[in-house]
């Protein structure tokens, strides 16, 4: 008994598609939507959890429909063909349409670019100075003024951005005069400053909204081509491999999706597209696109789908590997005891999500605008480096002492990473590579055992049912938290992101340290399984 392993990494090109799409969705749709649409906080939220709205009931049924597929391609092939197709071309036309939005910015009266590069390029002694401030509040305020006596905006707009960004840089400015205000805090007048210049794009697409319908109902059709063939690319590598060989697998299968998000990032540090606003972002698109579309064509030249499932079977025989189809149950029918630690799991995955996702859904504008970071795909880099350096210790360390105990060690790391990025301003923003080194290696710790603490509460052939309950809780977690971190970046201040991402990892420790049931029994384990993680 011995694993294919060219077989499982043919496989798993279907994985690197899906992985290099989301890594590039997450680094730069936000981005779109709130420099150049002009979206707040709140509503680029409500865009970015549509995909996992879409997931939330598209998953299970598209999987359900592959399970029942009986086509010459195999149960699965033909949904990645499609899926990925669709969405490769739906990504390259995103490109057509943000270029179109680029040009209404650039052509614009309101110098949008002008102001941002004025602010940016500023050498920090004349930043850190009142009277630079200054000019720019009196200067926003006569512009504003004159867009509401021209009609150019509502009363309701102008006194909108009065209370969220005049009146809020006014006390910052009063402050630091009197004394009681430290450089830190200067660096919430960036945040402040940026809000504003989203309100001049917002501004552009309210005149002529069409541009903006276009663009989010072809970014609609790629999240729906992409939820069309995610569950059947996942369940290909168990249909085509012996279960005890599953583990390695899925080692092979999550280390290519590793992989693939190192390439988008390292794409878009090459292409110059991690540090500033108002970019072309045509080369990320159409490279990814392309790329998705040549792997594709790489699979279906290597994955013969239907021989592989004819050849596991043989081999099931072969090994007499028969599953037990009589003990399945569901999560009431658990004892008291592992119901509540099932509970408590679930809660940990629910809470630790709503902190890291927010952070990884909002970091590309964060990092450029507050800590004005040359790119911020550097510092997702570094993190996704060193979790996949760090897979192999963690999974030792989960063998030694226990699943939960590493978890709870995870969690006290990433509580501290993602506290300790609120006090750093443009001065020590170099210290955000270092804390997103540690975040690497504190979320691969959680993400190494919380899934495998969900199936090991499974019974006979019931591990598909709790695999579905974790993604339940973890999706949740990832519609509602780019919404209300949004929100209450816009309510108070940019600068929330990072307390409330640490807020709730840290609640997720508490849930976590009262969980009793999860941990299996010490085993040994090689190498390569200590890399069979669930990689969200």
């Amino acid at each position: 008994m011995k694993l294919d392993y060219k077989k499982t990494f043919y496989v798993g090109l279907a994985f690197f598609i899906i992985t290099i799409f989301w890594q590039t969705y997450d680094s730069i749709i936000t981005k779109i939507l709130i420099d150049k649409f002009g979206l707040n906080q709140t509503w680029s939220g409500v865009v970015m959890a549509l995909d996992n709205v879409l997931a939330l009931f598209m998953l299970p049924l598209f999987g359900a429909i592959s399970d029942k597929t009986n086509h010459k391609l195999g149960r699965r092939t033909p949904y990645v063909i499609i899926g990925t197709v669709v969405a490769a071309f739906a990504f390259i036309g995103l490109s057509f349409i943000d270029n179109i939005q680029t040009l209404k910015i650039e052509n614009s009266e309101n110098n949008i670019i002008e102001r941002y590069e004025l602010v940016r390029d500023t050498e920090d002694d004349v930043r850190d100075n009142v009277v630079f401030w200054n000019l720019l509040i009196v200067e926003m305020k006569l512009e504003r003024d004159t867009a509401l006596l021209t009609e150019e905006i509502t009363q309701k707009q102008y006194d909108a951005w009065e209370n969220d960004v005049y009146v809020k840089m006014q006390e910052v400015m009063s402050g630091r005069l009197t004394g009681d205000v430290t450089p830190l805090d200067l660096s919430y007048l960036d945040g402040f400053y940026h809000i504003y210049l989203s309100n001049l794009a917002w501004q552009i697409t309210a005149e002529n909204p069409l541009n903006f319908i276009v663009f989010v109902g072809v970014l609609l059709i790629a999240l729906i081509a992409m939820s069309v063939f995610r569950s059947p690319a996942v369940s290909l590598m168990p249909d085509v491999t012996m279960k005890p060989l599953r583990s390695k697998a899925n080692a092979i299968i999550n280390l290519m999706g590793a992989a693939a998000g190192v390439t988008s990032l390292v794409l878009l540090t090459v292409f110059g597209l991690g540090g500033r606003s108002y970019v072309n972002y045509t080369m990320a698109f159409i490279s990814v696109g392309l790329i998705m579309l040549l792997v594709l064509a790489f699979f279906l030249w290597k994955v013969k789908e239907p021989k592989m499932v004819e050849q596991r079977e043989l081999d099931d025989k072969k090994f007499g590997l028969i599953e037990d189809e009589t003990e399945v149950h569901d999560m009431h029918e658990l004892p008291r005891d592992k119901k509540i630690s099932l509970y408590l799991i679930l809660g940990s995955v629910f809470l630790w999500f709503m902190g890291y996702n927010a952070v990884m859904t909002k970091v590309s504008d964060y990092a450029p605008k507050i800590l004005q970071l040359p790119s911020f795909t550097l510092p997702l880099l570094v993190a996704n480096v060193t979790a996949i350096i760090a897979f192999i210790p963690i999974g030792i360390l989960s063998t030694k002492f226990g699943r939960r105990k590493t978890i709870l060690a995870g969690i006290i790391l990433l509580t501290l990473c993602f506290g300790s990025v609120f006090f750093l301003t443009k001065d020590t923003g170099w210290v955000m590579f270092i804390v997103f080194g540690l975040t690497g290696i504190g979320w691969a710790t959680i993400n190494v055992n919380s899934y495998p603490m969900v199936v090991e509460l499974a019974k006979g052939s019931n591990v598909g049912k709790y695999t579905g309950y974790y993604y339940s809780f973890s999706m949740a977690a990832q519609i509602l938290t780019p919404i209300l971190s949004g929100y209450l970046m816009d309510a108070i201040n940019p600068k929330m992101l990072f307390p409330y991402a640490t807020f709730f990892v840290a609640t997720a420790f508490i849930t976590m340290f009262f969980t009793k049931h999860g941990d299996s029994k010490a085993e040994k384990k090689g190498v390569l399984e200590s890399f069979d993680v669930d990689m969200d």
